[in-house]
């Protein structure tokens, strides 16, 4: 399994391509099309999955759909909205035809790529259909959980208490997995639990 970073303008987010057995999976396309599909070249591009629904995730999925006509989206339902919403673009832009269909994922789905798996894990708090998305040892933790921090709760479908209870979630996974975050750094999952102090008082409620 292959993994590359770009972090994306204008809010640095980390756009992830999962590549294994030449087939690839785009997470979190906040923006750059060119740039992410320069990365896809020579790939079978299988999947564009987000992560959650805000706009610095969603930049570039209508460009992308376009040009990856085989590329299936994947969104959680929580945060895809039946009306217009700067924070969560994507809904508005099927409606309109911009972008065509996406598909929804949820608690325990599993996406096949190459010889790998993708599971996907209901993380809601930074929004309501945020997810953590793990392959293997490495989970792509969105915006819940930073090296050192975690994902706001002051937006749209944010709850403190559901945050808590996703940190925690996360936190008790078994094993020292890699952390790929949607912001910043890179972490590990024993790092996180020795030094972060959202996670900490997570793990302690």
């Amino acid at each position: 399994m292959k993994i590359k970073c770009l972090a994306v303008p204008p809010y640095g987010t980390n756009c992830y391509v999962l590549e294994d057995g030449g087939q690839a999976a785009v997470i979190d396309p906040g923006e750059s099309a060119g740039e992410i599909l320069k990365a896809l070249e020579g790939l079978e591009t299988r999947y564009l999955l987000l992560t959650h629904g805000h706009y610095d995730h969603t930049g570039a999925v209508a460009a992308l759909a376009e040009a990856l006509p085989e590329a299936e989206i994947y969104i959680h339902r929580g945060d895809y909205t039946e009306r217009t919403s700067k924070e969560f673009p994507l809904s508005a832009q099927v409606r309109e035809g911009v972008c065509r269909e996406v598909s929804f994922y949820d608690e325990g789905d599993t996406l096949p790529l190459g010889e790998r798996t993708i599971q996907v894990l209901h993380t809601p708090g930074h929004s309501e259909g945020s997810v953590t998305l793990r392959c293997g040892d490495v989970l792509f933790s969105g915006d819940t959980l930073f090296a050192g921090s975690c994902g706001r709760t002051d937006l749209e479908g944010g709850s403190v208490e559901k945050i808590m209870a996703s940190l925690r979630r996360l936190g008790q996974l078994e094993g020292d997995l890699q952390v790929l975050p949607g912001h910043m750094d890179f972490s590990t999952l024993d790092q996180e639990r020795q030094s972060n102090p959202y996670l900490r008082h997570a793990m302690r409620e």
